[in-house]
């Protein structure tokens, strides 16, 4: 029964908006971080359960509870927790740190400007070139995109390729991205910006290499 529950949450975990269903190294970092972050939580939460279960359930004199008062409040209820909770945030610094944009000879870039119920992209490869609310990038290649608004505060997330960073009037965030494979990948503007923010989206396709090739030269992929 157990191995059933387990299997049905998991499933629906997946989805185009899902951080648990990555489809690109940063993606994929994040959802690691989560499942640590999840089995860290998930200890401590079973340790104080279990400390209550047996406050309720031994009884004991003054002298046990003395001899058992370093074991079961000072090792296990303080410095299990704060071992796991610094191992936790050693482990997410070190990740996060793997995350941001670096050079790199595979490395393409391009950008990103938001404003109310739209996205235009541009594109360093092939400049002239832009396209509003769908963003071609090539498969398996790291794409650092440069982010900024033209109103108000927009966020670009695409939940199985990257992490969310806001777009910021006057200023330019960058964002790198990465597709696994070729394929369409949903993305949202994750922040209020006003009535119909909810539905403002985009999408990411990742093309194979012959095909970003004829989307560079102007053709259609």
């Amino acid at each position: 029964m157990l191995v059933l529950t387990t299997g049905l949450l998991l499933a629906g975990c997946e989805g185009a908006l899902s951080t648990v269903d990555p489809a690109g190294p940063a993606a994929r970092t994040i959802a690691q971080i989560w499942w640590v972050m999840l089995a860290g939580a998930g200890a401590i939460f079973a340790l104080v359960m279990a400390l209550v279960a047996l406050a309720f359930v031994r009884k004991r004199g003054p002298v046990d509870e003395m001899r058992h008062e370093r074991l079961w409040v000072i090792k296990l209820g303080i410095v299990f927790p704060a071992v796991v909770l610094l191992a936790l945030l050693a482990y997410g610094l070190v990740s996060g740190e793997s995350l941001l944009p670096r050079r790199g000879p595979d490395v393409v870039s391009f950008s990103a400007e938001a404003r109310r119920s739209a996205w235009t992209f541009s594109y360093g490869d092939a400049p002239g070139r832009s396209t509003d609310d769908v963003l071609h990038i090539p498969a398996g290649r790291p794409v650092d995109v440069a982010i900024t608004s033209t109103d108000v505060i927009h966020s670009f997330w695409v939940p199985r390729l990257a992490g969310k960073i806001d777009a910021i009037p006057g200023h330019v965030n960058v964002l790198r991205i990465e597709a696994d494979a070729p394929g369409v990948y949903a993305g949202r503007s994750a922040e209020f910006s006003g009535v119909g923010y909810d539905q403002f989206a985009f999408t990411v396709v990742a093309h194979d290499a012959a095909a970003w090739e004829r989307f560079i030269g102007g053709g259609t992929p």
